[in-house]
């Protein structure tokens, strides 16, 4: 209906017709919400504001289901003088030395990544560029998780051709190198695909921006793109709610990305701030114009009065409600002081960005938002923004874990390789499996090295940026979570994913300092869902305190489930260290003919939720390898001790020994001579998931400093080899294979399936 036709639902009119109907369930709000709201206003709300609290109080923006347990990380927040903005803005912002400080974040975008693959993931990507341009900082790289279904199944083609172009897509042409994360397969995730996408930004500590409207007569300016009916309801509606068995029940318009106009945005804001013209600033992300005013009105010291009808608009046939609900892409909002407007305006124009004065900070303690001469919205923004709807949901561990948990992978059960040609063809089919084969059809889409200052990407075990030329310092970065691991014991996958993330960065030299999650759950209307989400959350918790590695802030994605199959619960982490200068860093990339091979850390009997078992048998039982956080801690110690005597280094994770020897030879196209352990089953040394373990390369003349400091830091260190001419990988009295044997099923997985 257009908007000069339509009656306009004014305060006024709302106040005297108290019981018009209205159409809250369709919008996914609950009948005691919908009461709620009733009760803050003492009348029914108008339509529009009915459109503000549905997004606002949405399971995506509201965090409803999961503030009770994400108070933990607060609660348990480690001391440390690094932490600058913790929990609670845009994004997390640590202090990495010399005057600098680095803001970071990870968000999912997964549902409408079904939906429309390509626009899904690549306004994933916009979304959190934007978080972090907020904070006050230039964008430096992104990186991301992802989840796709069984590699056979018909839909996964289309879903990951989608997803990757739209990640390569969007972070290409703004100019940011996608310097890691991971590509997962499961059927689990057939139907609900994850798109965790992280971004990183540097900036002085002078320059430190937040959300928020402070300042009376200060004026509120919308610039970047146009308003558009894309995004309606987006990803605060979809992502609220499970699908069905054909797809969801509600199937608003994906946003539409404008990669171009975001670069524009970035420099545009970027000038603004080098300018000091602003005084508080929102990205508009989901909820748009919802989220941004209610936020920036919450988090000020006064009200806020908008006019609606200046939007720009690029569909001059929205309603109101539209404009608010629209979550199209490109927009920001800023606080400015009227002396300042013309300076303001002035960059806008230089950096061709439309801007305009959409309303004013007051005196006052409402939001209110006009429609031409009508009031339409007249609510305490901090009801809308921040205190909505809190649910103790009930949780309860499911029955069926302690079978699974009992199902142990033994031999007896599981048979497993022994001879060395068992071995062998145990270690081809996981280096042409899905999983662990190689990414480079992936990642040959993502720029990784624009704007010069990469230091390492994929396949490092952690990406590495320089934020500073003259003191080559930098920073490091890693996505980790393995999901069965999390099926099995969520406290424990939670503890194993941060565990993971913590030893990849650690292995590059680097100092972990602080944390960001992505926690990917179902229904949290299921008890047993819930459960699995509160013991995730108290094992990252936990895990960050003993680690003493912060929480900076995250992203929960919950509804992951189609009918009554949930995803296993993925909570993925990020952990970025701090690394004084960049030349120092340790690669997989390294090792010269006759260095020394140095395993570092304790091997155990763990291939529970491992790779051997999902690949020979696709096995979910028993329990996860044992956490033990004092081992990483004492393993990252030892390797920025030592760090100037390794040749190269690399993580002992998915796969185990195996494929940790197999990528370092694929990678350097050397040979290693490889003796395993005596007191170890050849299987259990080569396929163990054992935490808290990496190999490294080290001269002859280096070994006995190396060892000592190994010793001296608690740390297992054993000798298993040396770098040969050979271009093969020799297990000796297990099996030998060449690098070309390897290296064909490894490089045709991907394209195999993608075929």
């Amino acid at each position: 209906m257009s908007t000069t036709t339509r009656v306009v639902d004014t305060v006024q009119r709302a106040a005297t017709t108290p019981d018009i109907e209205q159409p809250w369930a369709d919008l996914g709000v609950k009948a005691d919400e919908y009461a709620r709201i009733r009760e803050i206003l003492g009348r029914r709300p108008t339509s529009a504001e009915l459109a503000m609290y549905s997004v606002m109080w949405s399971e995506h923006c509201s965090y409803k289901s999961s503030k009770v347990h994400l108070r933990q990380f607060g609660d348990k927040q480690p001391k440390t003088d690094a932490l600058l903005v913790g929990i609670g803005e845009n994004a997390g912002v640590v202090d990495v030395g010399d005057g600098w400080a680095v803001t970071f974040k990870v968000e999912s975008h997964n549902h409408p990544s079904y939906i429309e693959p390509y626009q899904g993931a690549a306004t994933g990507v916009g979304g959190i560029v934007r978080d972090i341009l907020a904070m006050g900082a230039r964008p430096i790289a992104v990186m991301d998780s992802l989840r796709f279904g069984a590699p056979s199944h018909p839909d996964t083609t289309r879903v990951v051709s989608g997803i990757v172009a739209g990640v390569g897509g969007y972070g290409n042409c703004l100019g940011l190198p996608n310097i890691g994360g991971e590509a997962v397969f499961d059927p689990c995730y057939q139907g609900n695909p994850l798109v965790n996408a992280l971004c990183v930004g540097a900036m002085r500590h002078e320059d430190i921006h937040l959300a928020k409207a402070s300042g009376v007569g200060n004026l509120v300016v919308l610039y970047g793109a146009r308003t558009g009916g894309d995004g309606i309801g987006g990803v605060s509606v979809l992502a609220s709610e499970s699908f069905d068995a054909t797809g969801p029940a509600k199937r608003p318009a994906v946003q539409v990305g404008d990669p171009f106009m975001e670069k524009l945005l970035i420099e545009c804001t970027l000038a603004m701030f080098q300018a000091h013209l602003v005084e508080g600033i929102q990205d508009l992300g989901g909820a748009g114009l919802s989220c941004a005013t209610s936020e920036l009105a919450s988090n000020g010291d006064g009200g806020m009065r908008i006019h609606l009808e200046r939007v720009p608009l690029r569909d001059a046939t929205l309603t109101p409600e539209e404009i608010l609900m629209s979550e199209s892409q490109e927009r920001m909002m800023a606080v400015v002081r009227p002396e300042n407007i013309e300076a303001f305006m002035d960059i806008c124009r230089r950096w061709d960005v439309i801007a305009t004065v959409v309303g004013e900070v007051t005196d006052g303690t409402h939001l209110q938002v006009f429609w031409h001469d009508d009031l339409i919205v007249d609510v305490p923004p901090r009801t809308v923004a921040h205190d909505g709807p809190v649910y103790n949901r009930p949780f309860s561990r499911p029955q069926w874990l302690d079978a699974r948990q009992a199902d142990e992978p033994t031999a007896e059960k599981l048979p497993r390789p022994k001879t060395g040609e068992e071995l062998r063809d145990a270690l081809l089919s996981l280096l042409g499996s899905a999983n662990l084969s190689s990414r480079e059809w992936i990642t040959s889409q993502y720029d990784r090295y624009v704007l010069g200052n990469t230091v390492l990407a994929m396949p490092d075990d952690a990406g590495i940026v320089r934020i500073d030329e003259s003191s080559q310092r930098g920073i490091a970065v890693s996505l980790d979570c393995n999901s069965r691991f999390g099926a099995l014991d969520p406290y424990l996958g939670a503890q194993l994913a941060l565990s993971e993330a913590y030893r990849n960065v650690a292995v590059t030299g680097a100092t972990p300092l602080a944390i960001t999650d992505c926690l990917n759950f179902g229904s949290p209307e299921d008890p047993a869902v819930m459960w699995q989400f509160a013991e995730a959350v108290r094992g990252l918790a936990d895990g960050c305190l003993e680690l003493g590695t912060p929480v900076t802030g995250g992203n929960v994605s919950l509804y992951n489930q189609t009918g009554e199959t949930a995803i296993h619960p993925t909570p993925v982490v990020g952990v970025l260290g701090v690394i004084d200068d960049v030349r120092t860093r340790v690669s997989i990339k390294g090792g010269r003919i006759g260095d020394v091979v140095l395993l570092l850390g304790t091997t155990a009997e763990e291939i529970a939720g491992g790779e051997w078992l999902h690949v020979a048998y696709g096995h979910i039982g028993g329990m996860p390898p044992q956490v033990n956080l004092a081992a990483e801690m004492a393993l990252a110690s030892l390797i920025r001790a030592v760090r100037e005597h390794l040749t190269s280094a690399h993580d002992v994770s998915d796969g185990g020994l195996a494929i940790a020897l197999a990528e370092l030879v694929l990678r350097n196209d050397y040979g290693l001579s490889v003796q395993l352990p005596l007191q170890t089953e050849a299987f259990i040394a080569l396929f163990s998931e054992s935490v808290a373990r990496a190999v490294v390369t080290v001269t002859v003349a280096d070994v006995d400093a190396v060892m000592a400091a190994a010793a001296a830091a608690g740390v297992e260190c054993t000798p298993i080899g040396h770098v040969t001419s050979d271009a093969a990988l020799d297990i000796a009295g297990c099996f030998r294979l060449e690098v070309e044997q390897m290296r064909q099923p490894w490089q045709a997985a991907l394209p195999a399936i993608m075929a």
